[in-house]
């Protein structure tokens, strides 16, 4: 019961992001191109993929329940978020009006990568500490 505790949270937040991939590009709206006009110089960047894999990059994190965190393992995390980017890109590649599209997956490996920098904030890694039992080192 134990690891079905730790992985619920990730499987569930994949499945999140699968139903988003399964939207059209039209189902989607524009609540995207709001945020690109508050912050015009991210216009080539996609936050959605960005945000969701930073999410996720903490959920495998949290889900592995390591002793330690150590930079082979973040290194780990990543390429286990951009693995299931890949995937991701290749389910939209049958969605209508949706692609695959690489610069997606390079904002997936952003956001992951980013995700594990931000466990490395002693505040940040105190908490994540208290809430799993792991340590971040």
């Amino acid at each position: 019961m134990k690891y079905v505790s730790r992985w619920l949270p990730c499987i569930i937040w994949m499945g999140v992001i699968y139903y988003l991939s399964s939207q059209t590009g039209d189902d989607l709206g524009g609540w995207l191109d709001t945020i690109q006009l508050w912050i015009p110089f991210m216009k080539g960047f996609d936050w959605g993929h960005f945000v969701s894999y930073f999410v996720l990059a903490l959920l495998y994190a949290w889900g592995l329940g390591i002793n330690r965190l150590t930079l082979w393992k973040k290194i780990f995390v990543v390429l286990l978020c951009t693995l299931y980017g890949i995937t991701d890109e290749f389910h939209q590649s049958f969605v209508p009006n949706r692609t695959p599209d690489v610069m997606d997956l390079r904002n997936d490996a952003i956001g992951a990568t980013l995700a594990m920098l931000f466990v490395t904030i002693p505040a940040v890694r105190k908490c994540f500490e208290r809430s799993s039992g792991v340590k971040y080192y």
